[in-house]
């Protein structure tokens, strides 16, 4: 097989790779809009954290006292929306 390395030459190696494989092998990366709408991973993360802790707790209370454990799960789901408005 003959290779043309003069046409090689004036090619990036990501044109080479392209021109091996006959197609686009890097992908673009998308464009995120509204980034200033987008939740904060952080907080969404520490506030999740926090949901589920009440949640096994309130679990927990079940074999024990029922007032206990639903008043907690209950404060579990507010938490909840709270998580998704940050």
């Amino acid at each position: 097989m003959w290779i043309n390395w003069e046409f090689y030459k004036k090619m990036s190696d990501r044109e080479i790779i392209d021109a091996k494989y006959g197609y686009k092998s890097h992908k673009k990366i998308p464009v995120v809009k509204n980034i200033d709408q987008m939740p904060d991973q952080k907080w969404h993360r520490r506030i999740s954290f926090i949901k589920s802790g009440i949640r096994i707790i309130g679990y927990g209370f079940i074999p024990f006292n029922l007032i206990t454990a639903t008043a907690l799960l209950v404060v579990s789901e507010a938490v909840g929306i709270i998580e998704e408005l940050v």
